[in-house]
């Protein structure tokens, strides 16, 4: 059995771990190595079991703990060119000295395996050198991380169809956004076809996903200043049930928190 759990996900700081009885994977590691060990700790995961951090790309709530990670466990770090390029190069981003054997590049689109999971990466929307998401494969069990997107891609949609458990980015509420108090050139920034995904868009895909066969949507990265989480969870509910699906019956629906560890979601 492959399982996902969000231990932190929103614009502040993103960790995902997916794992398996034997294998652990954290994607990304927006967060501090001490939030990091506490998260793990919340849902019986020594830190020690950890095998790998692998990076969507390298804005700094995805990168800021991932140093510190690697030196404490003694784990590699997996991400394509482009992403450690501008990791290494970020003037915000101090990620300190590594092993050179814990530096791990790979192509984008290459499947590899860590452990007894299967890993694809794929490219997203987004501005940043070489953004991915990332599915993840144990036995006929897929699970799929999507987040910072700028707009539904197809070819994003091919590569996590038919995942059990996706963790979606619903980043933003539109309103929200317009009357809030960000600059214009933020807000066409975020609204933007690198930016993110807003609630309504994270609906179209979700309506998509389930009627593809996934049977859990857990949305994430949304944003403290524009969006709630009651108000992203409404809304796609809302595009769900307009397009005949039945919460709970076809599919379960839930909000990953940006302050605390969440749910254990099995495939």
């Amino acid at each position: 059995m492959i399982r996902l759990c969000p231990l932190r996900s929103g614009s502040q700081g993103n960790a995902v771990l997916v794992f398996t009885e034997n294998t652990k994977l954290l994607i990304d590691c927006g967060i501090s190595g001490k939030a990091v060990m506490s998260a793990l700790d919340d849902i019986g995961i020594e830190p020690e079991s950890l095998n790998a951090v692998l990076v969507t790309h390298e804005h700094i709530d995805h990168c800021r703990g991932i140093g510190i990670l690697s030196r404490k466990l003694d784990i590699p770090i997996y991400a394509n060119n482009g992403t450690w390029y501008g990791i290494e190069t970020s003037p915000s981003l101090k990620l300190g000295k590594l092993r050179e054997d814990n530096i791990k590049i790979f192509p984008t689109g290459k499947e590899f395996e860590i452990g007894d999971i299967g890993i694809k990466s794929f490219e997203i929307p987004h501005d940043a050198n070489e953004p991915v998401g990332y599915s993840f494969r144990y036995g006929s069990e897929k699970v799929a991380v999507a987040t910072d997107m700028g707009k539904i891609q197809e070819s994003v949609y091919d590569e996590i169809k038919e995942s059990s458990v996706i963790l979606l980015e619903s980043n933003y509420d539109l309103n929200m956004l317009d009357i809030g108090g960000y600059p214009i050139s933020l807000k066409r920034r975020i609204k933007s076809d690198i930016g993110h995904l807003c609630n309504d868009m994270a609906g179209e895909l979700a309506s998509r996903l389930v009627r593809s066969g996934t049977k859990q949507i857990v949305l994430g990265h949304l944003s403290g200043e524009n969006n709630h989480p009651s108000v992203a969870f409404q809304t796609v509910k809302s595009i769900l049930e307009g397009d005949g699906i039945v919460l709970d019956t076809d599919m379960r629906l839930s909000v990953a928190s940006r302050t605390e560890t969440g749910a254990v979601y099995s495939a």
